[in-house]
């Protein structure tokens, strides 16, 4: 039987740690392809290149594992890579990560991480985002690593039923309680913007804010982390309200 093929993308950049401790696990699994953008690009959410073109060089800094860096986003990345690099092949499992940082609640919205993940599941391919809770870029993957083999092994011996898209947020340390499937948990950012003159005397605004929990639920991804769980959260792209349908109905007359 051949090894199954699997793409791996992120949006930190292709220099970035956590895809390199990514491609460890997943190469022992099956033949690895990496494609990801050239620099970081964090907070993309789901946009696309159009205003000009993309390019993709063939890099070798993973030992011998195919990998191309792409001067686009990292949805960029997964629409090059199935209909220009492995155009025609089956692709069994895509994997976006690891990111330095939560994607868990409302950042699941912004994250270039997941926008990449969520392209491929659009494509009907079994995906996953990878998020650590750790923005430092000499953060330790040794525990991220493992849960990351354990779901990976899960993934290729039985496909997701009913959903193409799993949202994995891991907390920091080595004390992991276990993991968790729930639900996106309900919060948001109280944003700031922090105004300032550059040296050429114009003003600009530094996006900062603080996170806030509204959700005091047990089932959700902030609270698994919170207590030491690693989130599992099965994702789609699906944006209807389905249960306002009925209700909003006196709109058609």
């Amino acid at each position: 039987m051949s090894k199954p093929l699997i793409l791996i993308t992120n949006d930190d950049g292709i220099v970035a740690p956590g895809i390199k401790a990514l491609i460890e696990v997943a190469s022992t699994f099956g033949e690895v392809v990496v494609v990801a953008p050239d620099s970081p690009q964090s907070g993309q959410g789901h946009a696309i290149t159009l205003e000009h073109p993309l390019k993709l060089n063939k890099v070798d800094p993973f030992n011998g594992i195919e990998a191309y860096e792409c001067s686009g986003t990292p949805v960029d990345c997964v629409k090059l890579a199935k209909n220009v690099i492995l155009k025609g092949r089956e692709i069994d499992l895509c994997l976006s990560g690891i990111n330095h940082g939560a994607n868990s609640s409302i950042n699941v919205i912004y994250s270039g991480t997941m926008s990449a993940a969520m392209e491929a599941s659009i494509e009907g391919i079994d995906s996953i985002g990878f998020s650590l809770l750790d923005y430092s870029f000499d953060a330790d993957f040794t525990e991220a690593k493992k849960i990351v083999k354990n779901l990976v092994q899960k993934m290729l011996e039985k496909k997701l039923p009913d959903c193409k898209l799993l949202n994995v947020n891991i907390p920091p340390g080595k004390d992991i309680q276990g993991m968790k499937v729930c639900r996106q948990g309900n919060g948001n950012w109280v944003e700031d913007f922090q105004e300032g003159l550059d040296p050429r005397g114009q003003k600009y605004y530094w996006l900062t804010g603080k996170f806030v929990n509204f959700d005091k639920g047990d089932d959700t991804d902030i609270w698994a982390l919170e207590n030491g769980y690693v989130s599992i959260v099965p994702t789609g792209h699906d944006l209807t309200v389905h249960n306002s349908i009925e209700n909003l109905k006196y709109l058609e007359k």
